[in-house]
């Protein structure tokens, strides 16, 4: 399923989840975050606590192990793969939301590559053995963790 419904505040911005180990997917946040000019994107490791409570909101579990989809929670509603990775390119600045118009190839096609990069992400890519520590510029764009929202 590429979507799915769940109670989660329809209001808040669009967030982003992504695994924190992996070195596609922090450059892939950094890429994000360059041209996301109007500052609409969120951003949340799928290790932390507040990945996991929204997706609870959200009626949907973080599967142990490591991630294997960035995740885009958009009005309510999560998808996954290839098209979470489309939808997000809409709130980029031009010419790069344009890659939104690959929506209409059919989605198993699409997954086939997205899950052809993401099983070999680490391989190509690398990893790290934590969360990177996020700039004051960035922590401004993720989601606080449950103990720094009551602060």
């Amino acid at each position: 399923m590429t979507a799915m419904n769940g109670p989660a505040n329809a209001e808040i911005a669009p967030v982003v989840l992504f695994d924190g180990v992996c070195n596609l997917c922090n450059s892939s946040v950094n890429f994000l975050i360059d041209r996301d000019t109007a500052g609409r994107l969120r951003f949340a490791s799928l290790q932390s606590e507040a990945a996991r409570r929204l997706l609870g909101e959200c009626g949907i579990e973080v599967p142990e192990g490591d991630p294997d989809s960035m995740l885009l929670v958009e009005g309510g509603r999560v998808y996954k793969e290839s098209t979470a990775a489309l939808r997000t390119a809409r709130y980029l600045k031009w010419p790069y939301r344009w890659s939104y118009v690959f929506i209409v190839v059919p989605r198993p096609i699409r997954d086939v590559f997205y899950r052809l990069v993401a099983r070999n992400r680490y391989r190509w890519f690398g990893r790290e053995d934590s969360c990177r520590v996020p700039t004051p510029e960035l922590r401004a764009r993720l989601l606080p963790e449950p103990d720094e929202s009551s602060s």
